[in-house]
């Protein structure tokens, strides 16, 4: 992992977080708010990642534990606590799920959203949960340049497996050796990530290794979900979810997934909380989904208030 600054500068820049609702982009000069940025970070494997950081709400409460109305004070960098957003697959930071939930997120801490390599303006290609841990390792050490000593990291789908792989990584046990990065989490959230990789069980899956494994797929991932995937096969195979939650403790973490997931059903997020030995929280949530399409706003704070009542 990168010994080096996270926050290596190939374009910097003031502006605010691009806000999409109907798939209409806010321009820059639109809802700016104090303290936004905008900036490119470096991978410890040289890719480009676009990153976008917003303060929280401004309240007086510093508790870490208020409702929806208000969370801690995070108004200027390095103050409160910091949730860093991983998205699925296909998603990227300026999509309106992943703008929807910053903006729950915002609720409760200073938010920061990037998109993974192939996603978005981000360089590189998608390895679909392997060297992605190094874009989330880069987002949250920007996020402690920038002065937050509480960060939770929150993924879903994809970034749910990504959140889980970084936080065994780099756990908190970790931190006194020597050369640490200060990539580590002080909590971590996982919603509807899978348990183990190759999962082929259900139709939406088959479709997936399908788009990721076939140069028709790739290609038609590259021009119809704007997502460049890698074209090789993993060598070597990365530690899978599951096999990475025993490591995580004693970091606090939080394992989300419905119960109508057309992905992966609910013998993954079971399986995940069971590899944990009683660490992990389990919510296998009524009706819902897959991912962040289907977090509705209540789950969304939940997940805010969780965070900040964990994080440290």
């Amino acid at each position: 992992m990168s010994q080096g600054p996270a926050g290596h500068v190939t374009r910097s820049f003031i502006r605010p977080e691009p806000e999409t609702a109907g798939g209409c982009t806010e321009s820059a000069s639109e809802g700016a708010s104090r303290g936004a940025l905008r900036k490119f970070l470096r991978t410890a494997d040289g890719v480009t990642i676009d990153a976008a950081y917003e303060p929280g709400k401004n309240t007086s409460d510093t508790s870490g534990t208020s409702g929806a109305s208000g969370g801690p004070d995070a108004t200027e960098p390095g103050t409160g606590l910091v949730i860093v957003v991983a998205h699925g697959f296909t998603g990227d930071l300026a999509r309106p799920h992943v703008r929807r939930a910053a903006k729950a997120f915002a609720q409760y801490a200073a938010v920061l959203t990037f998109s993974f390599r192939g996603h978005g303006a981000s360089g590189g290609r998608s390895t679909v949960g392997d060297r992605e841990v190094l874009d989330l390792a880069a987002a949250v050490e920007w996020a402690r340049e920038l002065g937050h000593t509480r960060v939770a990291t929150v993924g879903f789908s994809m970034g749910g497996s990504v959140v889980l792989r970084h936080a065994a990584l780099h756990a908190r046990s970790d931190q006194e050796h020597e050369g640490r990065t200060g990539a580590h989490s002080d909590a971590v959230v996982s919603v509807s990530a899978p348990a183990r990789w190759y999962y082929r069980g259900t139709a939406p899956m088959r479709r997936l290794h399908w788009l990721v494994t076939r140069p028709v797929g790739r290609a038609v991932g590259r021009y119809g979900l704007r997502t460049r995937i890698y074209h090789r096969e993993w060598d070597p195979v990365p530690s899978s979810p599951v096999e990475s939650v025993p490591l995580i403790a004693p970091t606090p973490l939080l394992i989300v997934h419905g119960d109508q997931d057309g992905y992966f059903p609910v013998d993954h997020p079971r399986m995940l909380a069971a590899a944990s030995g009683g660490h992990a929280d389990l919510w296998l949530e009524r009706g819902m989904g897959h991912a962040e399409n289907a977090a509705d706003d209540e789950l969304l704070f939940r997940i805010g208030e969780w965070a900040a009542a964990h994080a440290g």
